[in-house]
């Protein structure tokens, strides 16, 4: 039985994996942790405002937000615990950072920018094919109330497509006559984010050559669908080789 404890409880995504934790078949769901949740109740288990609750945790689930999960990590680490960790902004810089901060004799940490299934085999899609066309954009649409753009899911998409491809290639680079319309770049990929209300996740990745276009697009249009990526991630973070890892690819054998 595995011992599990989510951080960031309180919130929308803690809560679920809380819920979904705590009804899974072999895992015990023994800690919650959410410094805004005091009095509150997750799982059937009574959320703590101090991080020392995780000491009885085999597995820690961290879901919180950017400006807290650097410091979150850094004490997951020193205790010992394995990480999963939910929470969006790990560009190349972060997880470098982790990188040299997560010692090898600790647990392990994998850092997953989409628990999604269908979203993890949209990102190798827009991999593959990105060798084949001259250029590529990628445009994501959350909902309002995400607390960074663009999301560590467009982010790694555009890394990734960067690295299997020769560069963007185009006959103009237009020039903004508002700033940002073109969107940001990451890698030399341009990446557009939208917040709406009524949206849930969504990714878009567009690719063009010589007298042709490739869309691949994946809408999530409910939480739930990250539930089995949580889950799959929980299950095999400590038979994992290294000690961090970036995306459930390895385990879905992408």
């Amino acid at each position: 039985m595995t011992k599990v404890g989510v951080s960031g409880a309180a919130g929308r995504m803690g809560k679920l994996v809380a819920e979904t934790i705590a009804y899974a078949t072999g895992f015990d769901l023994v800690a919650a942790f959410d410094p805004n949740g005091a009095g509150k109740t997750v799982g059937g288990v009574a959320v703590a405002t101090t991080p020392e609750v995780m000491l009885d945790a085999d597995v820690v689930v961290e879901f919180t937000v950017p400006d807290a999960v650097m410091d979150n990590l850094r004490n997951w680490q020193t205790m010992g615990r394995h990480a999963v960790v939910g929470t969006s902004g790990f560009d190349e810089t972060r997880i470098a950072e982790v990188e040299g901060f997560w010692r090898s004799d600790a647990g392990n940490c994998l850092i997953v920018p989409n628990f999604s299934i269908g979203a993890v085999v949209m990102m190798r899609l827009a991999e593959m094919a990105a060798p084949h066309f001259d250029a590529a954009e990628v445009i994501e649409m959350h909902h309002d109330r995400k607390a960074d753009a663009p999301s560590g899911t467009a982010i790694a998409t555009a890394q990734r497509i960067a690295a299997a491809s020769s560069g963007q290639n185009r006959e103009v680079e237009s020039k903004e006559l508002v700033t940002g319309a073109r969107g940001a770049t990451v890698d030399d990929v341009s990446v557009h984010a939208v917040r709406l209300p009524g949206l849930v996740a969504h990714q878009s990745v567009m690719l063009g050559g010589m007298g042709e276009t490739l869309t691949i697009r994946h809408d999530t249009t409910d939480r739930q669908a990250f539930m089995p990526g949580v889950v799959l991630a929980v299950r095999k973070v400590s038979e994992l080789p290294m000690p961090v890892t970036v995306g459930l690819d390895s385990l879905l054998g992408l």
